[in-house]
C-alpha cells in the first residue's frame, strides 16, 4: 500500500481554487465530491505535481502558484472576435457565457464571452483561470485506491 504520493500516484483529493482577490473559483467540498487525478498523466501540472509529491492521506496543504505554473499566461491570440451575424442561428449571448465553438479539428472549445458591442462579439478562448495567480487548499483523502482496493481483494482472496 503506497504511505505517501509518489510521481505515478492516483490521488483522491478535496481542494479549493482561490484567486487574488479571495473569490473561490472552485471547490470540491462544494460539489460534495473529492476529484481523482493521475500524476504523470500530464492533466496537472509539474509544479502543481511537485506540491503533492510526499503528502499522505489526511495531510492538507495549501501553496499559491503564479499563471505560468498553474493555468498559464493569458494568450491574446486566443481571443476571437465574431460578426453579430455569426450568432444568428444561436442568438446574441451576455457576456460572461461560456459556449461551444466548433474547432479547426472538430473538436469543440469552451469559449468565454467578453464582450458583446453593435457588430461584434469578442469571446476567449483561454483557461478561465488562465493569468491568475490560483491558491490552492488541498487535503488528500486517499493514494491510489483503485490499487489498493485490488490489493486488498488479492490479499483477502
Amino acid at each position: 500500500m503506497t504511505q505517501s504520493v509518489q510521481n505515478t500516484s492516483a490521488v483522491l483529493l478535496h481542494f479549493m481554487l482561490t484567486l487574488e482577490d479571495g473569490s473561490v473559483a472552485e471547490s470540491t467540498r462544494e460539489r460534495g465530491k473529492p476529484a481523482l487525478f493521475r500524476l504523470g498523466d500530464e492533466s496537472l501540472s509539474p509544479a502543481l505535481e511537485q506540491q503533492l509529491l510526499g503528502l499522505r492521506r489526511g495531510d492538507k496543504h495549501r501553496f499559491t502558484l503564479p499563471p505560468e505554473s498553474a493555468f498559464g499566461p493569458s494568450n491574446p491570440d486566443l481571443i476571437q472576435f465574431f460578426l453579430r451575424r455569426d450568432f444568428a442561428e444561436t442568438g446574441v449571448p451576455d457576456v460572461g457565457t461560456i459556449m461551444l465553438f466548433s474547432g479547426v479539428a472538430g473538436n469543440d472549445m469552451p469559449g468565454v464571452i467578453r464582450d458583446v458591442a453593435e457588430e461584434s462579439i469578442t469571446v476567449d478562448f483561454n483557461h478561465p483561470l488562465a493569468g491568475h495567480h490560483v491558491s490552492f487548499d488541498v487535503e488528500v483523502m486517499d493514494i491510489d485506491p483503485v490499487a489498493q482496493e485490488v490489493e486488498r481483494a488479492n490479499l483477502t482472496g
